[in-house]
């Protein structure tokens, strides 16, 4: 599908659907990424659903408990955790996930929302460049350490388990530079800091919401069909957030923090609203369970992806970042390489 700017901004100032509501009694839901922003308002959703547990992981323990209070004052809900995880390290990851195979239980619900946006070039500690790292690696690595949890908690349940990770509409005018579409290991170029110029750097989180949506299909393809886990990616549209906030933080003049502001201004939804896309990706659609299964969710449906990512050329990519996705988080966590064998099967190509 393409997408016009005027398409864009009749979406951004189309009415927001009402939230999708279930019952969640019994459940646990996990939100990654739930301090500020849509993350903070979708776990307020799920907090009125009343689920058994509901676990807030952030990065930073003060600021997840002030998240964690405003819940339960807006919400009246007291089963909310607070979980401490940072995606910009792998280990704090595979511990997060160690800590959940054994004190979490099943797992019904979980939303990858943590993602960070900066404009410039900076590395972790593990070497990766940052965005590239958080925004992709690391959720998917996490994705990935939960998915027995997933399945366990599916197959107990009247309906499969949803993981949701939340992706971007900027991929709809998103062209991965002709270097990155042929090379063999695209991730470990991107990453470099030899390609980290300011003028690559301008698309990078754009592409790492790109790889989010291949991470789903690509998964979605390789799960057993009687496997009970569904795999989503959302777009919450345009929000006020603090995605951007290291734009606004800067000292000096800038033309892109004014075509920030103006654009927030003229076209943004409030984070209740983009909140609501994670609440359908986790609990919407039950009536069509088969066609959510890599699915792309906007305004309370499912929607067609990009043009780029329905092309040959898009299939290939997503088959060459799979592969070295999954290269990458074995040599990270010795249990990746198990989880594969055991819940994944070779790719079908069925999802278009």
């Amino acid at each position: 599908m393409k997408k016009s700017i005027l398409a864009y901004v009749i979406d951004q100032w189309s009415v927001v659907p009402p939230v999708e509501t279930a019952d969640l009694s019994g459940k646990t839901v996990l939100v990654v990424g739930a301090n500020v922003g849509i993350g903070l308002e979708a776990s307020k959703h799920f907090a009125r659903m009343r689920p058994a547990r509901l676990i807030i992981a952030c990065r930073s323990e003060a600021k997840g408990k002030v998240a964690l209070a405003e819940i339960e004052q807006e919400t009246r809900y007291n089963g909310c955790e607070l979980w401490i995880v940072d995606l910009a390290s792998f280990a704090s990851v595979t511990v997060f996930a160690d800590k959940f195979e054994k004190e979490g239980g099943d797992l019904h619900i979980l939303v990858m929302n943590a993602a960070i946006a900066l404009p410039d070039y900076q590395a972790t500690a593990d070497g990766w460049e940052t965005i590239l790292q958080v925004n992709y690696l690391a959720t998917s690595l996490l994705s990935l350490l939960l998915i027995p949890q997933l399945v366990a908690a599916g197959r107990k349940s009247s309906t499969p388990s949803r993981m949701v990770i939340v992706s971007s509409g900027v991929l709809y005018w998103l062209t991965p530079a002709k270097e990155i579409k042929t090379f063999s290991k695209p991730l470990e170029t991107l990453s470099s800091e030899e390609w980290c110029i300011p003028e690559h750097m301008q698309s990078r989180y754009q592409e790492s919401k790109l790889f989010n949506l291949f991470f789903v299909r690509a998964l979605a393809n390789r799960l057993q069909s009687v496997t009970p886990l569904t795999a989503v990616a959302v777009t919450p549209g345009f929000c006020y957030s603090q995605l951007r906030r290291a734009w606004y933080e800067k000292p000096t003049f800038s033309f892109v923090k004014i075509a920030l502001a103006m654009q927030e201004r003229v076209l943004a939804w409030t984070a209740e609203q983009g909140s609501r896309q994670l609440v359908f990706g986790a609990v919407g659609g039950r009536d069509d369970e088969e066609n959510m299964k890599g699915g792309f969710v906007s305004r309370g449906h499912l929607v067609e992806v990009a043009d780029f990512v329905l092309s040959d050329e898009g299939h290939e990519m997503q088959d060459t970042v799979w592969k070295e996705t999954i290269d990458i988080l074995t040599g990270i966590s010795d249990k990746i390489s198990q989880i594969v064998q055991d819940y994944l099967i070779a790719s079908d190509s069925s999802i278009n």
